[in-house]
């Protein structure tokens, strides 16, 4: 008895702490986009159906609860994005692909930080994006592919504002360019400086369905911006993106 007691505890105390993860996770994942309000709103509509059953308000509680039995289906509507996100992270922990080789990344990271420079004293616009564990498939899918060596030329010579692929975006993996001209989704969930252009809201919604690093190059600014993660964090002087780009691409300096 005292065995099968343990058992029990034990398996009761490995349901919670998974559960914990889980919704630890998933509210991580939802930090700083308007799902959150959603989610207040569903809170708010919860309670108002308990206090219709406590206080017998009959319509209130009928109208809630016609609502309540739809909101699996409303949830998954509102959090498709997310829930998006969640099962490619899990997918690649299972079946990810052999992660770039770190001396790749450095020598590339060298590459676009140089470029980075000399793209922020022209003012330059630019958007780069290193694809990391999530695959961006259909967004390389909509530029042309290149697979070609990063080097700082080559990407100077893609954003030059005569080039005819310089208004999209760069997809670079390890240290190679796959593709250039590629589109990037727009994002709705973030509520915007007023210096951001279109760039900054492709890379918001980019990081907000992978795990992708995009940096962006202000044209109107010539200010350098990483977005990371769903969030935005800005490099003067543009040389200090390096150590940025280190951290979040795995790679020792």
């Amino acid at each position: 008895m005292l065995h099968i007691a343990g058992y029990r505890i034990i398996k009761s105390a490995a349901d919670i702490l998974i559960v914990s993860y889980l919704t630890y996770r998933f509210l991580l994942m939802l930090k700083g986009t308007r799902a959150v309000q959603v989610l207040e709103g569903i809170f708010v509509i919860f309670a108002a159906y308990i206090l219709s059953n406590v206080f017998n308000l009959t319509a209130l509680h009928w109208i809630l609860n016609n609502f309540i039995s739809s909101i699996v289906l409303i949830i998954i509507i509102v959090f498709q994005q997310d829930i998006k996100r969640a099962l490619a992270y899990m997918g690649k922990g299972y079946f990810g692909r052999t992660a770039p080789h770190a001396s790749e990344l450095r020598g590339s990271i060298e590459e676009v930080t140089g470029a980075v420079e000399s793209l922020t004293e022209t003012k330059t616009g630019a958007l780069i994006v290193y694809e990391r564990n999530i695959g961006i498939g259909e967004v390389i899918d909509t530029g042309r592919r290149l697979d070609a060596i990063v080097t700082k030329e080559l990407l100077l010579t893609i954003f030059n504002t005569r080039a005819p692929l310089h208004d999209g975006a760069v997809v670079i993996k390890g240290r190679r360019i796959v593709a250039a001209g590629c589109m990037l989704p727009l994002s709705q969930d973030v509520q915007y400086h007023p210096t951001y252009g279109t760039r900054h809201k492709a890379a918001f919604g980019l990081s907000a369905e992978t795990d992708a690093v995009i940096i962006i190059v202000s044209e109107e600014t010539g200010t350098v911006s990483i977005v990371a993660d769903k969030s935005l964090t800005a490099y003067d002087p543009p040389a200090t993106i390096r150590p940025a780009l280190f951290k979040f691409l795995g790679v020792v300096p």
